[in-house]
């Protein structure tokens, strides 16, 4: 681990989705190429003094990543060249989430991993010439992709690829270590003692587990409320995956979740026994019931809400309903942030909520910008402003959301498909628009007086009078 580079306006961590390398649907591993750009851009001088911080995302599929939402994104694919198989990537540039959230481009058709280095490069020479030093609210690449034009970008990122492709040395290239990962199931005693499933495995199975692309193993999900971990807990957890885990590490989720993976479908219930034994075995890691909330004023200067507090209150309702069950909201998410910057990734949430503050007279009270329709997959798209809810309010208005869709859908919908046609206007049932589902909602966020009801005026987490109070920080302005 190094904590070089973490921060500053450099080449972040460069991501990797924690399914790449055992995805049924992606067409070759990107992490061994995720690895060598991380290795090769750090501590490099190209890229130590950007305009502003620079992130790559490497996925294994359209489904599984955030290639459109981030400054490079790549999506591993294969085609054929006169019978012969050719790897490469779909490149977007120009993406990411903050005040201002932009969808990214595709490059061009299919880029050859030969020229990864060569066009890594050459996007980051053309940032750090014509990025905008003085205006830090305006100088990460997307807006710089923005103001220019994506055409006229576009022309001189495959210009510059030239150039750097002519002059680059031919020592100067990634180093991509394609020896196989070794697995190895951990050498265990079997346990034939007969004795039933532990209450709740069967529900965790269901929400927190992935077939794998190898047969007989599962990547198993394990469920943080709002990413928080205690240290005896982390521990434990070293010891669990040195158990379980035939690849002996496991993975971060883009979900703040903790990704397990080649656990052999025989020891799964063995897995959740210890899971449970440290807290660590709720259900509900890839459906709607676990949210994602950034830090939120628990420690963050901009934050105007309780982001963090909110997502896990949200998450104790919905498995209190056991809503994590329910395969209607399986692929739908809400994504919280504490402020308009994005931290929370609310801009591609089937529902995402920013924090903000209201006022009724002399009196303040937590408040959210409620979004519908954000996704980050092949049809990515950034959420449409739907009303304004008060903190207090959040869980009700989105269980009634949930009402309304139960009454509306047609069959074999999702959650995540009916609000899709709302947002897009293609949608025939009694809430045919943005402006219907306001109109149903408003009823559920008047605001109560004071003396009716004193808790609203307080934040989740608070039992002082609420106020709106920033101070400087970084974030994802």
């Amino acid at each position: 681990l190094t904590s070089r580079e973490a921060c500053g306006n450099s080449v972040r961590n460069v991501m990797c989705s924690p399914l790449s390398g055992v995805c049924p649907d992606e067409e070759f591993d990107s992490t061994p190429y995720a690895l060598a750009t991380a290795r090769f851009f750090l501590r490099n001088p190209l890229s130590q003094n950007l305009p502003r911080k620079f992130k790559f995302n490497f996925t294994c599929c359209e489904k599984h990543g955030m290639v459109r939402m981030v400054d490079v994104g790549l999506i591993p694919q294969t085609r054929d060249l006169n019978g012969t198989l050719q790897k490469g990537f779909k490149i977007f540039l120009g993406g990411g989430l903050g005040n201002k959230s932009f969808v990214g481009h595709q490059l061009e058709e299919f880029t050859p991993e030969e020229d990864l280095l060569h066009t890594s490069i050459a996007v980051l020479r053309i940032f750090d010439r014509m990025g905008d030093r003085k205006n830090m609210a305006r100088n990460r690449m997307r807006y710089l992709v923005n103001d220019m034009g994506w055409e006229k970008f576009q022309n001189l990122v495959l210009k510059e690829r030239a150039i750097v492709r002519a002059t680059q040395s031919v020592i100067t290239q990634l180093e991509v270590d394609h020896t196989p990962s070794v697995i190895k199931r951990p050498i265990k005693i079997s346990d034939e003692s007969g004795s039933p499933n532990p209450d709740g495995y069967n529900r965790w199975i269901k929400t927190n587990t992935l077939k794998q692309k190898q047969s007989e193993y599962n990547s198993v999900f394990i469920t943080l409320e709002a990413g928080d971990i205690t240290s005896s807990q982390i521990a434990a957890l070293a010891t669990i995956i040195q158990e379980f885990s035939s690849e002996g590490h496991a993975r971060a989720g883009f979900v703040q979740n903790i990704a397990l993976r080649y656990v052999h479908d025989d020891d799964l219930p063995r897995l959740y026994s210890k899971l449970l034994e440290v807290g660590l075995a709720k259900s509900g890691a890839l459906t709607m019931a676990a949210p994602i909330g950034c830090s939120g004023t628990t420690s963050c200067n901009l934050a105007l809400t309780n982001s963090h507090r909110l997502a896990k209150e949200i998450q104790r309702k919905f498995l209190e309903l056991k809503l994590d069950q329910d395969d209607d909201l399986r692929d739908s998410s809400i994504k919280i942030s504490g402020c308009p910057n994005s931290c929370g990734q609310h801009g591609i949430a089937t529902i995402g909520f920013f924090g903000g503050g209201a006022r009724i007279g002399t009196e303040m009270y937590p408040n959210y910008q409620m979004s519908l329709g954000g996704r980050s997959d092949g049809e990515t798209m950034l959420g449409a402003t739907c009303h304004r809810i008060p903190a207090k309010r959040v869980i009700p208005v989105i269980l009634k959301i949930i009402e309304l869709f139960k009454q509306n859908k047609k069959s074999n919908d999702t959650l995540r498909d009916w609000i899709h046609r709302i947002v897009n206007g293609k949608e025939e049932s009694a809430i045919k628009s943005v402006l219907d589902m306001r109109k149903a909602l408003d009823p559920l966020i008047i605001p109560p007086t004071k003396e009716d009801d004193p808790d609203f005026y307080n934040d989740y987490g608070s039992d002082s009078s609420y106020h709106t109070k920033t101070g400087k920080g970084e974030c994802a302005a």
